[in-house]
């Protein structure tokens, strides 16, 4: 299945029922007076977040969403069905943005199950026995429904995953991923072989953690560089970053720094998050490079490295563990977060 995380869509909520013109009429009742209907309340367009997505493919092959139009009144003072309600599934964590440069956000679907109600169906139109009056008792009025709301809006998904994936083209995280989690990335030995985002469960001391690998940075990302910086939003909502450096290069630290000064360029929040740093590839290193490589990058993080080989298996479980505890704090907030949304329903 193809991956696709922004989508433009256009929505349009029920037009309400016109509402109807008529007179009762039976044997023997000379005056019957005005019994028009009221025309039913157009249908709503209302978003769901659902768990089992993680992707925006549908809206690839659809692009326009209309609820169902409210039905006219009817004599007898019979008011219109009301239109039915438009419900449009999206993953968890999908934002939707006004048409607008994608910059206002209108709703953040954060919450497993919950509805927004985007745009309103139009009222009906009243029929003529609402405008019956004492000076007024035969009126030949009815007023057409109300318009229901259209608007462009953008589905923009960020994955909600437990631990990013960081580093440079060919520092090794398709080969972590594939290691920790059953997941099956493509893996080669040249750049950009990632190309959107892949995610893995990896099971640590009795608990999983989901992990999302994102294509490579290189420097100079945020003007658009390489692939860019745009699947950057994958892990914004992780709980740590896990960076990972290739210990093969012949400056680490620079490579460190790059990757840095391109997660401040992008969003100071992303770059202020939980940071596990690993150096990766030790197993095609001679030991004393490897601590010469790990001093010098302790020094450019300010922080003393992990080190890891991926591809032998080397270092992996310290790995999980050390990132273990981010996960769970996260998680425990979330969790909270939905119980109080919860009780305020």
């Amino acid at each position: 299945m193809k991956f696709l995380d922004q989508a433009k869509i256009f929505l349009k909520s029920g037009d309400g029922g016109n509402g109807c013109v008529a007179f009762r009429r039976e044997k023997y009742i000379e005056y019957g007076g005005p019994n028009g209907g009221n025309g039913g309340r157009g249908g709503d367009v209302i978003f769901e977040a659902v768990p089992n997505l993680n992707t925006l493919i549908d809206f690839r092959y659809r692009q326009h969403f209309k609820a169902e139009k409210g039905h006219g009144g009817a004599g007898r003072d019979c008011t219109g069905a009301k239109g039915q309600s438009l419900v449009i599934k999206v993953p968890v964590g999908t934002e939707i943005l006004a048409d607008n440069e994608e910059k206002t956000l209108i709703k953040d679907m954060m919450v497993p199950y919950e509805r927004f109600t985007i745009a309103k169906g139009g009222d009906g139109g009243f029929g003529n026995a609402s405008y019956k009056t004492s000076t007024n008792q035969a009126p030949r009025r009815a007023d057409p429904g109300w318009p229901g709301e259209e608007m462009w809006v953008w589905l923009r998904l960020k994955i909600i995953a437990d631990v990013g994936l960081l580093g440079f083209p060919n520092a090794g995280k398709s080969t972590f991923l594939s290691a920790v989690t059953a997941a099956k990335p493509k893996i080669a030995d040249y750049p950009f072989t990632t190309l959107h985002p892949n995610l893995g469960i990896a099971p640590i001391d009795d608990e999983e953690m989901l992990i999302a690998d994102i294509p490579g940075l290189i420097e100079g990302a945020h003007e658009g560089t390489g692939l860019g910086d745009r699947f950057l939003k994958h892990i914004e909502r992780c709980a740590v970053l896990l960076h990972i450096i290739d210990g093969t290069e012949e400056d680490v630290a620079a490579r460190y720094k790059a990757i840095r000064k391109e997660l401040k360029l992008y969003s100071k929040t992303l770059a202020d998050k939980p940071e596990i740093v690993v150096l990766n590839k030790i197993d095609a290193i001679l030991e004393e490079d490897v601590q010469e490589k790990a001093k010098t990058l302790q020094k450019a993080c300010r922080k003393k490295p992990l080190l890891m080989s991926a591809f032998a298996h080397t270092g992996t479980k310290e790995v999980l563990r050390k990132l273990l505890p981010y996960v769970l704090e996260l998680r425990a907030e979330r969790n909270s977060k939905i119980v109080t949304e919860n009780d305020d329903v």
